[in-house]
């Protein structure tokens, strides 16, 4: 890796590290960090990545709060992954017409699909207002009434910003721990269509065997398209007189690859990194967050695997669902073994005697930041936040007759007259095709289980002296009474709140026990909450200025970011990791797939990756087919579908994944092991063209 002449951030050593870490926000873009991008090989001008009116963040966009995409062609077409745009192909799958496992190609506009609650975000502009909250007084109040506040703030500044344009929002974040805010302004596109997918076997080759992983051969894209008002070419709801949007710009796209130690940058949304968080943080993130995660999901996908591959229908409701769960099963797992193997604790605990040392000998945040109150207050909250997880695993959107049962007590969806109280009433809708009801029951009830085999008798929900006294401890035949019994499982049904049949319900009373857990759970928890928050934002605060010849970054909150560095790849223990893949390697995975499922491919992929000529999207230098590759650049959840640039600011790749070794990163950025495992564009092109045909696709591209 290129050692660079910036330092970042010397977090885990007395010496300090260099290295092309960062998150960087655009339009406060550090200069420092600029004059390292271009002496590594950027070379458009500063403008062009924030305010001019090419600037590469215009054809960067959020894909539906929790991916990112990019725009890379005059009529609104977006690149994310396939894992990403997996809910929208799932939708739209039938048995009969199974877009995972077929893929999809729109061989016209009109054939291309709308999908509800998905849409595109794009970045307008950000600024700090940090001063202006200071002087309203924001540090004098506790982090939970500060949230109040900052909400009562971003819909004022909404409304003027709504007021000049009526298609725009703005959000209110904290940085750097809340040392900072920023003001965000977007605009948002909610007509966004389904054009181009491959199927399941390409898209996620590989599968939970290969996630985290790399070598990697994973075709990781789906394109869709934004549609917009024909009058404005602004926002508008579906319709189908909208029109393909044109964008004022987008991403140019590359044939050129890529060579090792090539400049390459991703722009994207990464989701949430704890980079600054203490040592006492990191140890409640291991043992009260990961590894019960990490239990209660390996139990419940036991249960839903088995299901979902005895069935095809049952697969098609849940392999969305299966692939969420599953990701940060094996990302907790992961970070766990790499916070253990660095030693990444004593490691953080050996930083903060550091500023202890600065705040005795410069007195700042003296009386403030205090370190053994810190331990104090997380040693009270980790028991907490441990039955915290395991509730939340438990009981939250793990299946539909929980989901209901809490439902109904949250005064969410509540219709009929106020003044009416007894003609009050919740209704469910007919969702009945996005769950199964004998997995639902199997789960719930293996949940219920393992729930009370983990957790102190003191967070058991009161329902569980009924199982016991009623159903001799059986949690299946709870389970089926409540489920069939319960005014909640009958969609469509108007359920009185106020009247006297509502209290005795089975699973009304479950909800409630269920939520007067949760509270009990909770409100200790944000007291204490409170406490840490200040203790980790004074503790942020102590190490910028102690650093403060350094440029900073703050951790990712879903803003949109840039990370810069190299192509290139790790060394493991005196072995060379390789850069990229070739078709070659994805063949012989593919002739396992009779006993590696996740490795099946059709007839028809196995050819297409033994061509002997790959024509235009052969790689020059190496004369291969290149599939997947790597970068050390600086990424996140959330980054998924992050274009992929080199340095003229041209598209050579999507983020898809980090490797395993690097599963620490959201705490720590290991500069040796951390990197970015991308989708080589021609990969994506080749598909398109030689799978999918889709000419008009390819031509509308246009890449060179």
């Amino acid at each position: 890796m290129k050692k660079t002449s910036i330092v970042l951030a010397a977090m885990l050593a007395t010496t300090s590290i260099h290295a092309d870490e960062g998150m960087w926000t655009l339009y406060n873009l550090p200069q420092a960090a600029f004059e390292q991008m271009q002496n590594e090989g950027f070379a458009l001008p500063y403008a062009d990545l924030y305010s001019s009116d090419n600037a590469i963040k215009h054809a960067v966009v959020n894909f539906s709060g929790y991916c990112s995409g990019v725009v890379v062609s005059p009529d609104g077409l977006v690149f994310t992954n396939h894992h990403c745009g997996f809910e929208s192909i799932r939708s739209h799958s039938t048995v009969e017409h199974d877009y995972m496992l077929n893929g999809f190609y729109a061989k016209t506009y009109e054939e291309e699909l709308p999908n509800e609650n998905m849409f595109v975000s794009f970045m307008v502009e950000q600024k700090d207002i940090t001063k202006f909250l200071d002087e309203k007084g924001i540090n004098n109040m506790k982090p939970s009434q500060q949230a109040v506040f900052l909400d009562s703030i971003e819909n004022a500044m909404s409304k003027e910003v709504k007021a000049k344009d009526s298609t725009l929002r703005l959000e209110i974040k904290p940085f750097f721990e809340g040392n900072k805010y920023y003001a965000t302004t977007y605009r948002d596109f909610t007509d966004l269509r389904l054009v181009f997918t491959v199927p399941k076997s390409m898209g996620k080759f590989g599968g939970e065997t290969d996630n985290w992983m790399w070598p990697r051969q994973t075709c990781d894209f789906s394109v869709f398209r934004i549609y917009a008002d024909p009058k404005t070419n602004g926002p508008a709801k579906y319709s189908k007189d909208n029109v393909p949007y044109h964008p004022s710009s987008w991403a140019p796209v590359s044939l050129q690859g890529y060579k090792d130690g090539d400049f390459a940058m991703t722009m994207g949304y990464p989701g949430s990194t704890s980079r600054y968080l203490s040592s006492f943080g990191i140890r409640e993130r291991r043992d009260a967050k990961n590894a019960p995660m990490a239990q209660v999901r390996g139990v419940k996908q036991d249960v839903m695997i088995r299901h979902m591959r005895a069935d095809e229908a049952v697969r098609i409701k849940y392999d969305s669902k299966y692939a969420q769960s599953s990701n940060y099963w094996k990302n907790s797992i992961g970070m766990n073994k790499c916070i253990d193997s660095t030693g990444l604790i004593t490691q953080k605990a050996e930083f903060e005697k550091r500023i202890k040392e600065y705040q005795r000998t410069t007195g700042f945040l003296d009386g403030k930041l205090d370190f053994d109150l810190m331990e104090n207050l997380y040693g009270k909250r980790m028991r907490l936040a441990k039955a915290m997880t395991l509730f939340r695993e438990t009981f939250v959107r793990t299946n539909e007759l929980a989901t209901r049962a809490m439902k109904v007590h949250n005064g969410i969806g509540v219709e009929g007259p106020k003044d009416k109280p007894k003609k009050q009433y919740v209704t469910f809708d007919d969702n009945s095709d996005t769950w199964d009801e004998a997995l639902d029951k199997e789960v719930y009830a293996t949940l219920l289980k393992n729930y009370r085999d983990q957790v102190d008798e003191e967070f058991l929900p009161d329902f569980y002296k009924t199982i016991d006294e009623k159903f001799g401890g059986d949690y299946a035949k709870y389970v089926n009474h409540v489920w069939s019994t319960s005014v909640l499982m009958k969609s469509g049904e108007k359920i009185f709140i106020n009247k006297k049949g509502f209290k005795k319900d089975p699973g009304v009373v479950m909800g409630l026990d269920i939520t007067d857990v949760m509270h009990k759970i909770m409100q200790p928890m944000q007291d204490l909450g409170d406490s840490i928050a200040l203790q980790e934002r004074y503790l942020c605060a102590a190490k910028i200025r102690m650093e403060e010849d350094l440029p900073h970054y703050s951790d990712a909150n879903l803003t949109m970011r840039l990370s810069y560095g190299q192509v290139g790849g790790y060394d493991l223990g005196g072995k060379p990791s390789g850069y990229y893949t070739t078709a070659e390697s994805i063949v012989e995975k593919m002739k396992t797939g009779d006993k590696v499922i996740d490795y099946y491919a059709e007839p028809v992929m196995h050819e297409l990756m033994s061509a002997k000529d790959f024509g235009k999207y052969t790689d020059k230098t190496s004369g291969k087919m290149q599939l997947c590759f790597l970068t050390n650049n600086d990424i996140t959840g959330g980054n998924s579908g992050s274009p992929m640039f080199n340095g003229k600011g041209e598209l050579i790749g999507l983020a898809f994944d980090g490797n395993w070794d690097s599963l620490s990163s959201d705490i720590f950025f290991d500069t040796k092991l951390a990197r970015c495992i991308g989708v080589d564009i021609r990969f994506v092109l080749y598909m398109m063209d030689k799978w999918g045909h889709a000419d008009r696709l390819i031509k509308e591209i246009n890449a060179k």
